[in-house]
């Protein structure tokens, strides 16, 4: 168990490796700045990699929590028997 253990994080090691080296090159490559507006409010101007990173984790946050809160609102429609 613990050599396969040793394994995967030897695996997962270049893998994470050439992912920091994107998200490094993507950032780089994308420092103009831009003012985001969305119903007459307007953002500070920012770095167009940290707009879309901003999103981008929100979209890991957000997704996951929306998933678990439809999942335990089936389960409760379920014990109740209302479908």
């Amino acid at each position: 168990m613990l050599r396969r253990h040793i394994i995967k994080r030897w695996l997962m090691a270049p893998f994470m490796l050439v992912l920091a080296a994107l998200v490094i090159g993507f950032v780089l490559e994308n420092q103009q700045s831009v003012t985001l507006q969305i119903f007459g409010w307007a953002a500070p101007s920012l770095p167009v990699a940290v707009l879309i990173l901003t999103a981008l984790l929100a979209g890991l946050v957000l997704g996951p929590l929306l998933g678990v809160c439809i999942a335990l609102r089936t389960k409760r429609r379920l014990r109740k028997g209302d479908f």
